[in-house]
């Protein structure tokens, strides 16, 4: 019977997990799936360590989806500028996501503390790629994932962030408002 492999990567652990589903002969060779090459490009960057930043990933048609505004974001610069203003919302206690992840490791739920924004989860698999987070957003708890779509290229074409509980949409609404105001003057 052909099996499907389904690449499920825990980034806690660093491991690969593999699932069978029926439809599939043999595993793919992760390392050549796009979303791989965007993942560790995009961690790059939350590091500091990708020369060109955002430019070097995000492809210049990139869609951005909030779950603050209603209608998607589109093009490279809104992008950009919504996520810098993220990283400068979501570091929680730690300060901006940079800060977060400058110890130079991928920052994970076991390398963390003080509320800061860390991923807890990864699931990469052909172009797509959902990474879940935690973070505190003035005082309060926030979880959420990161949505992201790449082409055969690995630059990312869109980045979609769902979040919860209500509370901390909430704080972010608020602390994103003043960031994107403060980054557009």
């Amino acid at each position: 019977t052909p099996e499907l492999y389904t690449v499920y990567k825990s980034s806690a652990a660093s491991d690969v997990y593999k699932r069978q589903v029926p439809g599939m002969t043999a595993a793919p060779d992760i390392d050549d799936a796009p979303i791989e090459r965007c993942i560790a490009a995009w961690h790059r960057h939350l590091r500091g360590e990708l020369p060109g930043g955002l430019d070097a990933i995000l492809h210049e048609d990139c869609v951005f989806l909030s779950p603050i505004v209603f209608t998607p974001q589109q093009g490279r610069e809104i992008t950009k500028l919504y996520l810098t203003a993220a990283g400068g919302t979501l570091g929680g206690e730690d300060g901006d996501v940079a800060a977060s992840f400058a110890d130079g490791g991928s920052n994970t739920a076991s390398g963390s503390t003080g509320g800061g924004f860390r991923y807890v989860k990864e699931i990469l698999q052909g172009h797509h790629a959902m990474l879940e987070f935690e973070t505190t957003v003035d005082g309060k708890y926030a979880n959420g994932v990161d949505i992201i779509t790449c082409d055969d290229d690995g630059l990312i074409t869109e980045f979609k962030v769902m979040m919860r509980p209500l509370q901390a949409i909430n704080a972010v609404h608020a602390r994103m408002k003043a960031m994107l105001e403060q980054l557009s003057s």
